[in-house]
């Protein structure tokens, strides 16, 4: 008798799983009609003052590898970005265990750089490894750390409605000039499953001399449309673009890689495959871009090594410690 009542709870317990997969499969088929229609019917003013910036420096804050003992990586990402006159943190990384000083201000202070001086924080998407963690999504903000970060003094473009303790926060879900040369490129939607649509802005910083600089979040959007927003917003050459792209096609680094199974924009059993890469490849390389550095925090090291391989001596490393300069 136990031991039917066992089997008829094991079966009620399949059962329910069963249901609320085939209903989450159903939510991400629907939305991935709405991504796709927005995506169609979205047509973009363009930006015509952008104005440019002398030089543009990068430096990885947060990603998975460092070029120092003394530095942190986890897969997360955050980006220190000078250009011109302005200090602006693109992400903040993931800080996984909510440590205070994070790995992210430990870097901070490792490589003399100041939350002072920053004066700008841009979120490229609301995923946890982006905005500092659990604790930050619970709350439905960006936090550098454990503990609370004063950024009175810090203007936040934020890819959806988000909130902040001190920081002044405005949603970009449409391109915006954000300061003399840079601009955000706007949102756009990804179906992902169990995430709902994740809307995703990049950076476009126009370098004097060289052109459009594009700095990449997840790349969730996709290389394609990122690099079709960015022509249809400027009538500026493309000269670079760093940053994550999200092809998990192998383990690499990683005995199981969760990347492979969540966050691709397909349902599970549907797995990016190196025919992907190869198309996202033949894009930038069909963008005749002079720079390319991939983020490993989302990508496999297959998919950074092709990266390599097509680009050459124009491939930078996207490593903490190791500046980026155009």
């Amino acid at each position: 008798m136990i031991k039917m009542i066992g089997y008829a709870v094991l079966g009620v317990l399949v059962l329910g799983l069963s249901l609320a997969f085939a209903v989450s499969v159903q939510k991400f088929i629907s939305n991935q009609k709405l991504a796709e229609t927005a995506w169609n019917e979205y047509k973009p003013q363009k930006i015509e003052d952008l104005g440019t910036v002398k030089d543009l420096k990068i430096m990885p804050l947060i990603d998975y590898y460092t070029n120092s003992d003394n530095l942190t990586g986890e897969p997360g990402v955050s980006y220190l970005i000078t250009a011109g006159d302005k200090k602006i943190l693109f992400d903040v990384g993931y800080n996984m265990k909510s440590e205070h000083p994070s790995p992210l201000l430990r870097n901070m202070e490792q490589l003399g750089a100041d939350t002072k001086d920053i004066d700008t924080v841009v979120i490229s998407h609301n995923h946890i490894d982006h905005t500092g963690g659990l604790k930050a999504k619970k709350q439905n903000t960006f936090l550098l750390s454990g503990e609370a970060v004063d950024l009175k003094h810090v203007q936040a473009f934020v890819p959806e409605e988000m909130s902040h303790a001190t920081a002044q926060i405005e949603v970009t879900q449409k391109p915006k000039k954000i300061a003399e040369g840079i601009a955000t490129t706007g949102t756009i939607d990804r179906a992902i499953w169990m995430m709902g649509i994740t809307p995703e802005q990049a950076l476009a910083v126009n370098v004097e001399g060289r052109g459009l600089v594009l700095i990449v979040g997840c790349g969730h959007q996709k290389a394609e449309r990122i690099i079709k927003r960015t022509k249809d917003l400027f009538s500026i050459p493309i000269y670079a673009v760093i940053g994550g792209l999200h092809y998990p096609v192998e383990n690499s680094r990683m005995k199981f890689n969760m990347q492979k199974f969540i966050g691709t924009g397909k349902l599970p059993w549907q797995r990016i495959g190196k025919d992907e890469v190869e198309e996202a490849v033949a894009e930038l390389e069909k963008t005749d871009l002079s720079v390319v550095g991939i983020s490993a925090h989302d990508s496999c090291d297959w998919t950074l090594n092709r990266f390599r391989e097509v680009f050459r001596d124009r491939y930078v490393d996207v490593v903490v410690g190791q500046e980026i300069s155009i």
